[in-house]
């Protein structure tokens, strides 16, 4: 079905280009984005609400106007296929929030600075992945054994994620820290939530702007793991670009969501591990024996599920945030 069927009318592709843009201003301008403060638990539960229930509401729209365009059959499987979709690169998302919180951790940010640097983290991350998902479903129509590169690739990359999950990466030792710090002049302190000033006629970054590139070099890594992931799914260019965009439009809100309790989930990155490698090898036998997207969205779903539950009865007696 997937290798005829490919969706995506450039009405479409317009449409939802401007609800990402209308989504984005209404963060930046009318909810607050623009203004420095710490984002509480409720504040960024109810906005995780929000975001899963519009990607929900896109899936139902799409199914509604598939099965009328293309018949019940065509809607059923682009349904499942961006559901899926969607549960996979929200969970590899969890991954990036355990990063993100090493990189304010270790520059010592202020929790009212942390939002602004994110707006512009998930800014950053929606063009990157943009880039990548079109290159991306471009070599796969004009070769189709990169297929087996990604799912190779995945496989590796969740085999070391299993066997490196504790692990801490040195941020002190980072070549790229290191040497965008000796060819800029850095102020010596945060300057609120601005990137640069002027001092005596000089321009000077301040330490978030360091925070920013780190931020934007983390989107970049994860989304060279997750957008090969997605295309275990689907091939169908815009149901891989709409599940990953939805899943990077909450990413923000998970992340301060989850920041007062990450330690709790410590064991979820074994799962996330074993879903990269189940997503790779699903990629390398699909020419022998198609796993069914309703089976790979349980057993994606299954996986987390028992890390998470595992990780949340290991860490019981453990205080719950504020």
């Amino acid at each position: 079905m997937d290798a005829v069927v490919h969706i995506g009318e450039p009405w479409m592709w317009a449409a939802f280009v401007g609800f990402v843009l209308a989504m984005l201003a209404v963060d930046l301008f009318l909810v607050g984005g623009n203004k420095a403060h710490r984002v509480g638990f409720r504040e960024a539960a109810a906005w995780s609400v929000v975001w899963v229930s519009l990607a929900m509401l896109f899936n139902l729209g799409l199914w509604w106007y598939l099965k009328g365009a293309y018949g019940g059959a065509v809607a059923d499987a682009k349904a499942m296929e961006f559901l899926t979709g969607y549960l996979i690169e929200k969970a590899l998302a969890v991954d990036n929030i355990f990063v993100f919180l090493m990189i304010f951790g270790f520059f010592a940010v202020p929790a009212e600075y942390q939002r602004r640097v994110l707006i512009y983290g998930v800014i950053g991350a929606i063009v990157m992945r943009a880039v990548m998902i079109l290159a991306g479903a471009w070599l796969v129509r004009e070769f189709h054994w990169i297929l087996y590169v990604f799912g190779a690739f995945l496989v590796v990359t969740g085999v070391k994620m299993l066997m490196f999950a504790e692990a801490e990466p040195d941020l002190a030792s980072n070549p790229l820290l290191n040497w965008v710090k000796r060819r800029m002049r850095l102020t010596p302190d945060y300057r609120g939530e601005r990137f640069w000033v002027r001092e005596n006629g000089m321009r000077m970054f301040t330490p978030l702007f360091l925070v920013l590139i780190m931020i934007e070099l983390s989107d970049l890594i994860f989304a060279v793991d997750s957008i090969p992931a997605i295309f275990a799914i689907t091939t169908d260019p815009f149901i891989v670009f709409t599940s990953n965009i939805f899943a990077i439009l909450g990413l923000r809100a998970m992340y301060f969501m989850l920041a007062g309790m990450a330690d709790r989930f410590h064991l979820l990155k074994y799962g996330l591990a074993m879903v990269l490698v189940f997503v790779g090898a699903k990629m390398l036998v699909a020419d022998f024996y198609k796993i069914p997207v309703g089976l790979s969205l349980g057993i994606v779903g299954l996986i987390i599920a028992i890390f998470m539950f595992a990780s949340l009865w290991v860490t019981r007696n453990k205080s719950a945030p504020l």
